[in-house]
């Protein structure tokens, strides 16, 4: 009986470890409200080989939002505007646990398929780590960004109902002017109600 009980407590308390990790993966941090500043930057959002090559996105809605994305790019520089990217690795104890069991440990810290992907790879002056879906999570982007002056934030990449959501609603919390750039992102489902919500909390779709 006693083993049971053992058992029984520690099913629990696998559970309750588990769903802090989903909790943990997609929560969105506050961080301190920037003060005034006069750059902008361009943020690349999980455009790496394992989710731009092995993802659930077609390859016309690829070659489209590629398209887009190299513009985005292109118009940055033109301006002096750095370009940043952020790439998903899932380190937390917790949150590699959800992985494995949910995502097919895609993205896990050290697994193939995290750096960039190739179309992408040369294009930012500035690589970040994140740990879960806001790229502000951690404050290495708060850091770099507070370092480059910047308070305007464009966004692309993947995905729109996930990261990207995250990362602009983390953005907008701080107090940065943040447009998520629709036809340079993709998703698995439809993202009306993460546009509705991005929105109604004063990040701009364009």
């Amino acid at each position: 009986m006693t083993f049971l009980y053992a058992l029984g407590a520690a099913c629990i308390l696998l559970v309750l470890w588990l769903g802090y990790g989903v909790k943990r993966i997609g929560s969105i941090s506050r961080g301190e409200p920037i003060r005034a500043r006069n750059n902008a930057a361009l943020l690349l959002v999980d455009l790496q080989s394992v989710f731009w090559e092995s993802g659930p996105y077609s390859n016309r809605a690829k070659q489209s939002a590629e398209a887009v994305i190299l513009n985005e790019v292109h118009a940055a520089r033109s301006k002096g505007h750095p370009v940043i990217a952020v790439r998903q690795e899932w380190s937390i104890p917790s949150t590699k646990a959800v992985a494995w069991l949910t995502m097919k440990g895609q993205a896990i810290e050290g697994s193939a398929g995290t750096e960039l992907a190739e179309v992408f790879a040369s294009l930012p002056g500035h690589v970040i780590v994140k740990r879960v879906q806001d790229a502000f999570e951690t404050g290495e982007l708060d850091a770099l960004l507070e370092r480059l002056d910047v308070g305007t934030l464009r966004i692309v990449g993947l995905d729109m109902n996930y990261c990207v959501q995250k990362t602009a609603l983390a953005a907008q919390n701080r107090g940065y002017d943040t447009t998520v750039v629709k036809a340079g992102t993709l998703s698995a489902a439809p993202t009306e109600p993460a546009e509705n919500r991005m929105m109604s909390l004063g990040v701009t779709i364009c």
